[in-house]
């Protein structure tokens, strides 16, 4: 079984953490966008990109767009994904 990335050209990283755990921990908006994600993200770097947002006194919309901005930016960099708006 190849799982979600198996027709994919990122980079494929493993876990230190155990990553449920680090979900669990999750404010529940950033779990809903996770929970619908095209990609595989960990929780932990999607919890960075949205700390350092809401840092930046981003609401929790504006730091869900953010999220959704670094997956499409992540997508495009995928030469098997075709991007549709």
């Amino acid at each position: 079984m190849t799982g979600n990335l198996g027709s994919t050209t990122l980079k494929k990283r493993r876990r230190v953490a155990d990553p449920m755990m680090t979900y669990d921990s999750l404010p529940q908006p950033l779990r809903s966008w996770l929970a619908g994600a095209a990609l595989p993200w960990s929780p932990k770097s999607c919890k960075r990109i949205w700390e350092k947002a809401r840092s930046n006194g981003l609401s929790v919309d504006d730091a869900i767009v953010v999220l959704t901005e670094a997956e499409r930016k992540t997508l495009s960099r995928d030469k098997n994904c075709v991007l549709v708006n």
